[in-house]
Formats: structure tokens, C-alpha cells, sequence
């Protein structure tokens, strides 16, 4: 029972640091990916490829078909430096 309770607790305390290696990995993916969201949308209008409505759609919790310019905008004016 030991021996079990011991593994328990490692594999519970292995799973804790990754999770926290990771929520920095996907928070760094993050900001670049709104960087180069940004820098491609710099000086562009709708409509644009499926991906990068797909993209936008994401990050706007909206559906692509709902996007409008004001949208695209709003998301330039916000992007990190």
C-alpha cells in the first residue's frame, strides 16, 4: 500500500509541473500568434482566406460569416507590440 500511495503522489506532483510548463508554453504561443495575426491583417479588409477567418472567428467567439471590418480593426488596435 506504501509503495502505491508513494507512486500516487509523484506521478501527481509530475503532472502539476507539467501542467504549469505548459500553461507558460501556451501563453507565449499566444502572444505570438496574435502578433502575427495582427501583422497579417495590417492594411488588409475582408474578406479573407478560410484559415485566417477560421482564426479570427476563434478569437472573436464568433462565426466567420459574422465578422465584419470593425471587428478586424478592434483586433489590430489590440494587438501586443
Amino acid at each position: 500500500m506504501g509503495m502505491r500511495r508513494i507512486g500516487s503522489t509523484q506521478r501527481k506532483t509530475q503532472r502539476a509541473k507539467t501542467r504549469r510548463r505548459n500553461n507558460v508554453r501556451k501563453a507565449r504561443s499566444e502572444v505570438a500568434r496574435a502578433r502575427w495575426m495582427a501583422s497579417d491583417l495590417q492594411g488588409k479588409s475582408l474578406p479573407f482566406d478560410p484559415f485566417t477567418m477560421i482564426r479570427l472567428g476563434a478569437t472573436l467567439r464568433k462565426s466567420p460569416r459574422a465578422i465584419t471590418q470593425a471587428d478586424v480593426d478592434g483586433i489590430i488596435a489590440r494587438a501586443p507590440v
